[in-house]
């Protein structure tokens, strides 16, 4: 699938903030480092395995390739639109795992949650980049 010009917004809106927020992360401090690695473990207990320092750098290499790779328009949109699906999916279920995010229904976002549940639209690209037909 080549280049389409009705995908570049979606690529460029997810792919900048993606890239800028690894960028960001890039000389994270071991108690940024901790305190993203506390919230991810709601979601994902399996990351206690490794050190603050590790996460943090792990984290911040993994938004950088794939927000470059969001860019990239030599990349097809669908393997980049799994990427994001599946790094956005993995964000919005920490929003909901994550005590004081929620509103007690469990979905809407608390005061605390909207920053947060804003990642729904970039499963929303996400989904839409994977999910287009081939025409």
């Amino acid at each position: 699938m080549g280049f389409a010009l009705h995908r570049l917004p979606l690529r460029l809106a997810a792919g900048a903030f993606i890239l800028n927020s690894g960028i960001n992360k890039l000389d994270l401090d071991a108690e940024s480092a901790a305190g993203l690695q506390q919230v991810a473990l709601n979601a994902f207990p399996q990351l206690e395995s490794l050190s603050a320092e590790d996460f943090g750098t792990y984290l911040a290499a993994g938004e950088v390739t794939l927000g470059a790779s969001l860019l990239a328009p030599f990349l097809p949109s669908k393997l980049v639109g799994a990427g994001l699906t599946v790094f956005a999916a993995s964000l919005v279920w920490t929003y909901l795992r994550t005590p004081g995010l929620t509103e007690s229904d469990g979905v809407r976002p608390t005061q605390d949650g909207i920053g947060m549940a804003k990642d729904i639209f970039l499963l929303g690209i996400g989904l839409a980049l994977l999910l287009e037909k081939k025409k």
